[in-house]
């Protein structure tokens, strides 16, 4: 799983809709101006992220975090305000993301960040992009895609994962939840501010947590083999924290052989 690196585009708002405070007698309740809910500035980002590495000191190698991209332009503003004056450079979200748009950021900005950041002892294995089969994701023959994704010596390939299958993505399966509860903690008041606490709470985020979540990824591969690929199924827990402090949490999960027969048995049916 070193070498598969997982893509995924979400939402993020700048306040929460609902929010708990706790006041003293006489504090003033908070008091909130956005019209409603639907109008809660938000910025779209796409996340790369691959597993990280350690040494055998369990130090960190290679933090496995690629980027994480806001979906924005840059306009000059059209009119004065106490603000700004007119002509200054503003950032405003793209609120509609589509295939042209997704495949800039993976040639322009995606694959200039492997290239950057992959380790320099693993430059000559092929590189998966692993992305879900959204309407507005590029085919992973996309010839422009695989034009740059080739070079300076470079294999970067892409490919989807299995449809319906959230859990197959760490991002989905509980990175984007994790940094989205970091980012919460700030108080942006601009689209600007916004993206820097996104983009904080994805640098400040554990690597060694990164790591637990694609034990977890690995332990829902085996449920799906279980269940012959449904969804009908129960994200197991192993006590990865104890396990990891005791130094026994596990690379790899190991499959019964006798499954991994049972799932040969029922593809060859189909």
């Amino acid at each position: 799983m070193h070498n598969i690196i997982h893509i995924d585009e979400k939402w993020f708002y700048m306040t929460k809709k609902s929010e708990k405070y706790y006041l003293l007698p006489d504090e003033d309740e908070p008091y909130r101006t956005c019209k409603s809910k639907n109008f809660i500035a938000k910025v779209m980002f796409l996340v790369a992220q691959t597993r990280p590495r350690f040494d055998a000191g369990e130090n960190e190698t290679f933090s496995g975090k690629i980027g994480v991209f806001p979906f924005v332009t840059h306009e000059p503003a059209q009119r004065s305000s106490i603000n700004r004056v007119a002509g200054t450079m503003v950032t405003k979200a793209i609120t509609l993301v589509k295939r042209d748009v997704v495949r800039s950021f993976l040639i322009d900005k995606v694959l200039p960040a492997i290239r950057e950041k992959w380790p320099r002892d693993d430059l000559k294995s092929t590189i998966f992009i692993q992305q879900d089969n959204t309407r507005t994701h590029i085919n992973h023959n996309d010839p422009l895609f695989c034009e740059a994704a080739t070079k300076d010596g470079f294999d970067i390939r892409l490919m989807c994962q299995p449809a319906n299958s959230p859990d197959l993505n760490i991002l989905d399966l509980g990175f984007f939840s994790a940094i989205q509860s970091l980012q919460y903690k700030e108080a942006p008041k601009t689209i600007d501010q916004l993206i820097d606490a996104v983009v904080k709470s994805f640098e400040n985020f554990p690597s060694i947590m990164s790591n637990r979540i694609f034990v977890s990824l690995q332990l829902c591969m085996v449920e799906i083999m279980k269940v012959t690929g449904s969804n009908k199924y129960k994200i197991p827990h192993i006590n990865k924290e104890r396990l990891e402090r005791i130094g026994q949490l596990p690379i790899q999960i190991k499959c019964d052989p006798i499954l991994i027969q049972e799932v040969n048995n029922y593809l060859n049916m189909e």
